[in-house]
């Protein structure tokens, strides 16, 4: 599972390795890079965000795609936690759904018991039959049941946007009344010279505690530095109204970029 509390403090500087080819030299064995959130004027209690995995990894290493958000209490933070989908070769057809935390401690969040099964038997990655080319909204909030510790519970749930099926992952317990800070990204363990693999992001949103959404139009690029044990070969540009993030590819949208799912330009990719 990703360590959400390593990305919030920063990666430490790793020895070694060209970013291009062979494995990640990162503290957790993986690359990373993210699509940062402009979020709206407001006080939000959701986040949703389409994903599509639009190029399906090819080499049996965990590949992981994730909706992320913070928790926060009138400004004291309760912790993080991601909500996506893993290529995972232990679960059966190598797809599962991974919903997990951790608190402003860094100690993992508990949470409820999931109806789904694990063949790793891991409370937050759970066996999920995802097929790419296929849209998955991916959503989080507040949970109709009440956290058992008086805290608060936090719902995960995929909609699969062909069939309209709606699975709920389970409810984390976390302090906080509100999100913060919601992010999409890719974290890679494959090699740095692996095969190309790619998903889609869209139709970002943040939710109020009245259930209205509004758009997220405007994403910064970032990617977790070589000196980090981050991989040179990831890369996130426009297509259309989404955003797609691969591996195995060559960088051509900088760090620090800003793009626009709100009718940005289109780049063509080989």
């Amino acid at each position: 599972m990703s360590r959400l509390a390593d990305w919030l403090a920063g990666r430490r500087r790793v020895p070694g390795g060209d970013g291009r080819t062979g494995p990640p030299r990162s503290s957790n064995g993986a690359s990373s890079h993210h699509l940062v959130w402009e979020v709206p004027a407001g006080s939000w209690v959701g986040a949703e965000a389409t994903l599509e995995v639009v190029e399906s990894p090819t080499v049996p290493r965990l590949h992981f795609w994730a909706l992320q958000v913070g928790m926060e209490d009138r400004g004291r933070r309760g912790g993080g936690a991601h909500l996506g989908l893993q290529w995972h070769r232990p679960h059966p057809g190598s797809t599962a759904v991974n919903w997990g935390g951790y608190g402003p401690d860094g100690a993992e969040l508990a949470g409820s018991t999931s109806p789904l099964p694990s063949a790793t038997g891991n409370p937050n990655t759970r066996d999920l039959p995802w097929l790419p080319g296929r849209p998955y909204r991916l959503a989080v909030g507040p949970s109709p049941v009440p956290a058992p510790d008086g805290t608060a519970a936090w719902r995960g749930t995929v909609t699969d946007l062909v069939t309209g099926e709606a699975t709920v992952v389970r409810d984390l317990y976390a302090p906080g009344r509100t999100i913060t800070g919601p992010v999409v990204w890719s974290e890679v363990f494959a090699d740095c010279d692996a095969p190309r693999a790619a998903v889609a992001w869209s139709d970002l949103a943040v939710v109020d505690a009245d259930g209205g959404t509004r758009a997220v139009t405007r994403v910064h690029t970032t990617y977790q530095a070589v000196a980090q044990g981050g991989c040179w070969t990831s890369d996130s540009w426009l297509d259309g109204r989404r955003v797609v993030q691969a591996s195995g590819v060559t960088r051509r949208t900088p760090s620090g970029a800003v793009l626009d799912l709100g009718g940005g330009q289109d780049r063509e990719r080989s």
